[in-house]
């Protein structure tokens, strides 16, 4: 049995720990994390409000619905190499917002190692989701851009969108997990969809010719790099809004008057590291807890961060898990510290 009196609460105190993760990409989602994170905290005593949230990126759909309700829609669509798969976007309770993650049809997951193109990539299955969410009636369609396959500037999506009777009067909202622009997309993710130096700079050309063929241009607008330019190429074309998903969702979920009810926070990533600094999830969570005054502690599966960076998000803690069962012990281990 676990000792559940080793933390004694202090009248007066607010005791409850708010847990609030993204998930550790490839390996376990924000929810199964804020779960087993959560599991070691109530083994230390506390009680814990659990709140799995994202940036934009994947898990963004899990992290918003309980804030949206609704139900999932199954559509096919073609995957980042032009292979049927079926993907879903949640239809909200009222059926006026539609959530679209970019990664359930064109993601980075969805292709072998070996067998990623970083030219023949595409984002048409995107466009899928978003013109089937458009057709269910959604009014307003928040897209999160991470993990993508592609380096298209959009332009798989923006056919399908055409093709499927454009956004009528319907609005896109972009969740961006990037601040990267239009003409730095293949640059900076290339290499992560299989792009190597020559391959970049093609991918790059590419962009820049498709950047003077759009409506307006999105180069050196921030946030328009997202999932290989197809958040650029939405702007662009759609007068698609662009905003920080990590803000976005935080807000959704009402992360501050949750954290306002907390004793602390307990927030975390898969690799903790420089690009944690700059608008990231880690970040804005960090952010917002220091300009309440309450203590914030993180766990992640890789820590390439170093004390300067970590006193720079003012982590107060930093504890490396990598198994869900380390997950457990770091939330023991945390609860009991503050």
């Amino acid at each position: 049995m676990p000792d559940t009196a080793r933390v004694r609460s202090i009248p007066g105190v607010r005791e409850t720990i708010l847990v609030a993760p993204d998930s550790f990409k490839g390996t376990f989602t924000a929810t199964e994390v804020a779960a087993a994170v959560g599991e070691g905290v109530r083994e230390a005593g506390r009680p814990v409000d659990l709140c799995p949230v994202a940036d934009g990126g994947e898990g963004t759909l899990e992290a918003l619905r309980p804030a949206f309700g609704g139900e999932l829609r199954s559509v096919p669509v073609h995957g980042p190499l032009g292979r049927p798969l079926r993907a879903s976007f949640l239809l909200s309770e009222d059926g006026r917002t539609a959530i679209v993650e970019t990664a359930s049809a064109s993601g980075l997951h969805l292709l072998p190692r070996r067998g990623r193109d970083p030219f023949a990539a595409s984002t048409v299955g995107t466009g899928e989701l978003i013109a089937a969410a458009v057709a269910a009636g959604a009014r307003t369609v928040l897209l999160g851009v991470g993990g993508s396959a592609t380096t298209d500037g959009g332009a798989g999506a923006i056919d399908a969108i055409e093709r499927g009777g454009g956004l009528g009067d319907a609005k896109l909202v972009i969740l961006c997990d990037v601040r990267t622009p239009f003409e730095d997309a293949a640059r900076v993710f290339g290499p992560q969809k299989g792009a190597d130096a020559d391959a970049v700079k093609r991918l790059t050309a590419r962009l820049n010719r498709q950047a003077r063929r759009l409506p307006r241009d999105p180069r050196g607008v921030e946030m328009t790099g997202g999932a290989g330019g197809l958040s650029g190429g939405l702007w662009a074309t759609f007068g698609a809004e662009l905003v920080g998903g990590a803000a976005f969702v935080l807000d959704a979920v009402e992360f501050d008057r949750r954290m306002r009810d907390a004793r602390a926070v307990i927030t975390g990533e898969g690799r903790l590291d420089q690009q944690s600094l700059v608008g990231k999830l880690v970040s804005e969570i960090a952010t917002r807890a220091r300009q309440r005054g309450v203590p914030c502690d993180a766990v992640c599966g890789v820590r390439a961060l170093d004390a300067m960076g970590g006193r720079m998000l003012d982590l107060e803690h930093i504890l490396e898990a990598t198994t869900l069962d380390e997950l457990r012990r770091a939330g023991r281990e945390l609860a009991e510290l503050i």
